[in-house]
């Protein structure tokens, strides 16, 4: 009888309503939900939450049929497993939670544009020419809002004024730093030789891509920097961001797409207008800066990349 005089009393609860007020509460439910399953979809954090949340449902139903009076010491400690799964919830989904919160600082309301992108995006271009050419690996590192210091700390500072040439000697084969990654703050080389964190081989699209593509998506899981790569094995050209590799992209629209996605709008030239990356399929992006489908990945170049 209790259960049926609380389903009574919910369906007389529901009647006093007029009907938009439970749909547009249904649909704000719907899009958080909807929001949190897109967010952690790929993540190693997606099980545990459908998980959790399956639990959770099947307690909710099980306690408000039986309700508190029946089984009043299971109602404790169900109320009391609920405070401990919102502090557990911080733990687990801790790196979930600081990608979120990096991504709400790089929506466009909060974001400013990088200090000198269209000087830092011709000079890094015409650096990545002569090494997608000379099949000289790199990996380009660009500092924006969230701090790179824990991993400069453990390579070589230059604080040097950034210049394709010096790009192109950091990554001659033979130096000495050439191995590892360049980090970029502001308009000039922080630091050289710094070792990156490394993403899982199933964290990147295409599995055959090596340590430096791996590397590249590790840094930018827990950042907002941009790092481009260039493959020692094929000469081709990506960018990292946000955790997801593009596409390769062309070299000649290398500049436009680099100067965009650093904030970098205006033209000098109006005739020719800075590319649009959300309809330029070698981009990787569109022009929030959220990849598109990298389908066409595959076929870019015929031979594996080790690097």
């Amino acid at each position: 009888m209790g259960s049926f005089e609380r389903l009574n009393d919910l369906l007389h609860r529901l009647n006093s309503y007029t009907w938009w007020e439970p749909a547009i509460e249904l649909v704000v439910i719907w899009v958080v939900v909807y929001a949190v399953f897109r967010f952690v979809q790929g993540t190693r954090a997606a099980r545990a939450i459908k998980g959790l949340v399956f639990l959770l449902i099947v307690g909710a139903v099980f306690m408000q049929l039986l309700g508190d009076q029946h089984l009043q010491r299971l109602g404790y400690l169900y109320d009391r497993m609920l405070a401990v799964i919102a502090i557990a919830l911080v733990v687990i989904f801790q790196p979930e939670l600081r990608r979120g919160l990096i991504r709400l600082g790089e929506t466009k309301f909060m974001r400013g544009r990088y200090e000198g992108a269209a000087r830092i995006s011709g000079e890094i271009t015409i650096a990545c020419k002569y090494l997608s050419k000379a099949r000289f690996g790199a990996i380009i590192v660009i500092e924006r809002r969230v701090g790179l210091k824990g991993l400069t700390e453990g390579g070589t500072m230059l604080e040097a004024h950034l210049t394709a040439a010096l790009l192109q000697t950091v990554f001659y084969p033979g130096s000495a730093l050439h191995d590892l990654a360049v980090v970029i703050r502001g308009d000039r080389v922080h630091a050289a030789g710094v070792q990156l964190p490394m993403a899982g081989p199933n964290e990147i699209a295409d599995p055959l891509l090596g340590s430096r593509h791996r590397a590249a998506v590790g840094v930018t899981k827990d950042s907002d920097a941009l790092v481009v790569v260039v493959s020692e094995e094929s000469g081709l050209v990506r960018i990292a961001q946000r955790g997801v590799l593009s596409a390769s992209i062309p070299l000649d629209d290398l500049e436009s797409v680099l100067a965009r996605l650093l904030g970098h709008f205006e033209s000098e030239d109006p005739e020719e207008p800075v590319l649009d990356t959300s309809s330029d399929e070698g981009s990787g992006f569109d022009d929030e800066g959220i990849e598109v489908s990298a389908a066409d990945d595959m076929q870019a170049s015929p031979e594996k990349e080790a690097s």
